[in-house]
């Protein structure tokens, strides 16, 4: 669906495309830059949540927060890179996982600290151990193509509520529903980015590519003005603390094993897995949301097991740096959703900017700065788009079968249902111990292998929802026709339609199929 295929500078004259840049356009460079910027900013609040909030379960001090912060965006921009370069290829950005965050919390809360250790250091480094190795495990699922073998029992009727669900998970985010939030503040950032991307899109390309960038920042600058003149106070929910920003380093130290060696720990790296195994279920989603949404056919089973295996990798590579792993992100689906820019050219010199900005402390604490309330106003715009692209999956779809409908809706109602269970249950070990007490079954369940697995997968609303139409949708009988699957083998993208990049360098691999694909419009490198 790509207007801009020839690499043109401007977006291309077909009106009826919704891409704007495609996945192999490349923009001028100053235009990359600030749209990479963009996608980038849709997944600053996540990308900064996480190591705040497990340096806040570290007992973290102040200084090493910057720098633990720096070094998540230093992780993101290289994996950015390696996904987008050696991974699937796809235009996504990599960050900080919430799928692993359950488990990080639960290990950094079991850590022994022995008198005269550095508490914070010591849990960190055992987190780290945790991550490496479990890590490791999602390498070999995807580059021996474990993940891929589950293509075929993936039907538009198992895709569509797990993408949906995507979008669904953060609907209650402190950001979003606080009682005490800035309803005034979230309503302008929602108003600016709604009004630029829908309603001014065809005045100008200013508003049509940048609608983003341009609602956050006219909404910080909005809330920085009224904080500099008292109207809003360091009690106020949208307050910017300008002085904050002065107050951090120029330059941050950051590198491999910066907070010392990591510790190994078999029930932490078992706990973790069940967040790695999550975040799978999420990336597979977030693959399929991202096709869809460029016009791609759904992705191969060779890109799966490249995009799962990269992420292992890059997974590696976040606990040889100290951080709490790393993921495709939805935020950024949003941002090509809204505003048609899928280039992978695009994201990657977004990357860039990232890896380079997260040596810079002023950086991170300029982006600490944006208030909850814009944070809020985003994730509305972006996820809202997200739950979208799940359910016009639909379309391939016999909406008129009563199996259908009965899978979809059970997978969407366990996927926001089961998550906020176990919310009410509380923490990992609370819900360990209520499984320890079961009768009969206690001994098994409550073991810490089984519980916190069951935990972490019940915690993320896109692996329940995904889990149960995967096994509603291949154990309940229905034709291919009417699961989509007929039409969705049409689209799909052909094995031969993606090639890892060391193919094309080296000059091997079926360059037949694949040209004979891109030629025919359903192949793409």
């Amino acid at each position: 669906m790509s207007t801009a295929s020839d690499g043109n500078d401007d977006a291309g004259d077909d009106d009826e495309s919704f891409v704007a840049f495609g996945i192999d356009d490349r923009p001028s460079l100053p235009k990359s830059m600030v749209l990479g910027m963009q996608h980038y900013l849709t997944m600053v609040g996540a990308n900064v949540a996480v190591p705040l909030i497990l340096a806040g379960a570290m007992e973290m001090p102040t200084g090493v927060t910057a720098r633990f912060v720096g070094t998540f965006f230093v992780v993101s921009g290289i994996a950015t890179l390696a996904q987008t370069t050696f991974g699937n290829r796809y235009p996504l950005v990599q960050g900080a996982p919430f799928s692993m965050l359950a488990p990080a919390l639960a290990i950094v809360a079991t850590v022994t600290v022995l008198p005269g250790e550095v508490g914070w250091q010591v849990k960190l480094q055992a987190l780290q151990g945790a991550i490496i190795v479990a890590a490791l495990t999602e390498v070999a699922i995807g580059y021996f193509g474990i993940v891929g073998k589950l293509r075929r029992f993936l039907s538009p009727v198992v895709i569509a509520p797990t993408i949906t669900l995507i979008g669904l998970a953060l609907f209650n985010v402190g950001q979003v529903t606080s009682a005490g939030n800035n309803w005034w503040l979230l309503g302008l950032t929602l108003l600016l980015i709604v009004g630029f991307s829908q309603y001014l899109d065809s005045y100008s390309q200013l508003f049509r590519l940048f609608p983003v960038i341009l609602g956050v920042v006219i909404a910080w600058l909005v809330a920085a003005v009224l904080s500099v003149t008292g109207f809003y106070t360091p009690d106020t929910t949208g307050y910017v603390a300008l002085g904050a920003i002065t107050d951090a380093r120029l330059l941050l130290p950051i590198y491999p094993f910066q907070w010392g060696m990591p510790t190994f720990n078999a029930a932490f790296v078992i706990g973790m897995f069940a967040g790695v195994l999550a975040s799978i279920v999420e990336s597979i989603g977030d693959y399929h949301a991202v096709a869809r949404l460029t016009g791609n056919g759904m992705p191969s089973e060779r890109r799966l097991n490249h995009g799962i295996g990269m992420e292992g990798l890059m997974n590696v590579f976040s606990g040889i740096m100290g951080t709490g792993g790393s993921t495709s992100y939805s935020e950024n689906i949003g941002a090509i959703g809204l505003t048609g820019v899928a280039s992978r050219y695009v994201v990657q010199i977004g990357a860039v900017i990232m890896l380079v900005f997260g040596f810079v402390g002023y950086f991170g604490q300029l982006v600490a700065t944006i208030p909850d309330p814009i944070v809020g106003g985003l994730f509305v715009a972006m996820f809202a788009q997200i739950v979208a692209v799940g359910l016009s999956n639909l379309r391939y779809v016999d909406l008129d079968s009563s199996r259908n409908v009965f899978v979809v809706g059970f997978a969407l109602f366990v996927g926001l249902a089961v998550p906020e269970y176990m919310a009410n249950v509380g923490s990992i070990g609370a819900f360990r111990e209520g499984l320890a007490a079961v009768p009969v079954a206690g001994a098994v369940v409550g073991q810490q292998v089984v519980a916190d697995t069951v935990y972490v997968i019940g915690t993320t609303g896109m692996a329940v929802g995904g889990l149960a139409a995967l096994v509603l949708d291949n154990t309940i009988p229905g034709t291919r026709e009417e699961r989509g699957l007929a039409e969705w083998d049409d689209i799909a993208e052909d094995e031969g339609a993606f090639q890892p990049v060391w193919y094309q360098w080296f000059g091997f691999g079926d360059d037949s199929v694949a040209s004979d694909d891109a030629e025919s419009g359903r192949g793409g490198r």
